[in-house]
């Protein structure tokens, strides 16, 4: 089996958390997504519903824009949210500790061109986009993320 995309409408921000909440529960450590999208395209909203879904509480979820990693302490693993728009050059992400998160915590990384090569080959791609009436998201899934996240997604 090959990678898949699948792409879905986000009508509103309701929409796109209700994606987000469906997926939280099915998430493992190791689980990459990297969220790419214009300013504004909902790659935030998506990852502080996520968040706060896999934590079971409204936690203050801000965007790690300046501070560049927002860590969260989930009793299954921590979750690493990743803001990489102001580095210049992948290795600065490594040294923010990415290359362990990779295989020890759930990572959220929005820029993730920023990573360069070092993008992690098993990661979701999540490809957020504006449109007229809607957001759109193309979300590009391994094969074995396709099973998992199966009863969530529509038939593509």
């Amino acid at each position: 089996m090959a990678t898949k995309t699948y792409s879905l409408s986000l009508s509103s921000e309701d929409a796109t958390a209700a994606l987000a909440q469906a997926l939280a529960p099915l998430l493992r450590i190791g689980d990459c997504f990297l969220l790419e999208g214009s300013i504004g395209a909902g790659k935030t909203a998506f990852s502080r519903a996520l968040i706060r879904a896999r934590l079971g509480r409204a936690e203050d979820v801000p965007s790690p824009t300046f501070t560049l990693v927002q860590t969260y302490d989930d009793p299954n693993g921590d979750i690493w949210h990743c803001d990489l728009y102001r580095l210049t050059h992948p290795d600065e992400a490594l040294e923010l500790g990415l290359e362990e998160a990779f295989t020890s915590a759930i990572c959220l990384i929005e820029w993730p061109d920023r990573l360069g090569d070092d993008q992690p080959s098993d990661a979701a791609l999540l490809a957020f986009s504006v449109g007229a009436d809607a957001h759109h998201l193309e979300m590009t899934l391994n094969p074995e993320m396709q099973s998992r996240f199966a009863a969530v997604l529509p038939d593509a």
